[in-house]
């Protein structure tokens, strides 16, 4: 198991919790959740991974359990890892899941390559 199947269910039942619509897409080795055509939450082994505004990162990275996305060796604000033990609530992933729910709208969608 390359990533968390049970946090991929309450993923799954905390994007449709907060009405959603969102494919699935294998990618890192792990698995992310796509609003709107846009990176919104994810899981990477066994931490979540969260993508919100920009202008809230250092406040989220402040909080028990998180830390920067550093996938490539290089932090990206906006993208913050949540730990297993931070998320153990059912509302503790809601609140993460509504922080990147509230950000998808302004987010940039990644470009799509020409075949």
């Amino acid at each position: 198991m390359a990533y968390d199947e049970y946090l991929t269910e309450r993923i799954r039942n905390a994007l449709k919790e907060q009405g959603a619509s969102f494919e699935e897409k294998k990618m890192f080795g792990g698995i992310c959740f796509m609003v709107d055509d846009k990176m919104c939450v994810g899981i990477i082994k066994n931490d979540l991974m969260v993508r919100l505004d920009p202008e809230l990162h250092d406040q989220a990275v402040k909080r028990e359990g998180a830390r920067p996305m550093d996938f490539s060796g290089k932090s990206m604000k906006g993208f913050v890892y949540v730990e297993p033990a931070a998320i153990d609530l059912d509302s503790q992933l809601e609140e993460w899941v509504r922080l990147a729910l509230e950000y998808n709208p302004r987010a940039k969608a990644t470009k799509k390559k020409s075949p």
